[in-house]
């Protein structure tokens, strides 16, 4: 995993890149856990994208159903995302990303518990960064 100061340098390129190509708004880098002060794994950014990400499986049935009594699209209420910024060169274990879900705050989250998933931005030599959602735990198929 990453020094400290690399951390801090692969949050800053992926929150610059977030708010200035993918027009995330509320865009912060955090270091310690906003509800205790513990410190994160490493360096985690959170923001609001400009329209949500995804639809837990668990939540599709619920959001179609309230998608039924009004003229609302299911995807316009964003939720405050967590993103974890990283290298293509690091070597990353299930255990690794284990101890990142493990130390976010859940009272940031729409959901009780901890978040059910976060972004992955990797980051990679010529500075392209590619985005994936990482799941905490296994999560079935979307249902189309």
């Amino acid at each position: 995993m990453a020094e400290p100061e690399l951390g801090q340098q692969l949050a800053n390129t992926v929150q610059d890149n977030l708010a200035h190509q993918h027009d995330w708004t509320e865009l912060q880098i955090l270091t310690h856990s906003p509800v205790n002060s513990e410190p994160l794994v490493r360096p985690m950014i959170t923001g609001l994208p400009p329209r949500r990400l995804y639809v837990h499986p668990d939540d599709q049935i619920a959001m179609l159903n309230s998608r039924a009594t009004t003229d609302r699209s299911i995807f316009d209420d964003t939720v405050t995302e967590w993103v974890l910024p990283t290298h293509i060169s690091e070597k990353w274990t299930l255990k690794a990303f284990a101890a990142v879900f493990d130390s976010l705050p859940s009272q940031l989250s729409t959901q009780p518990g901890r978040p059910k998933k976060i972004v992955l931005a990797m980051i990679h030599d010529d500075s392209t960064i590619v985005y994936y959602i990482l799941h905490d735990g296994i999560v079935k198929p979307r249902q189309n």
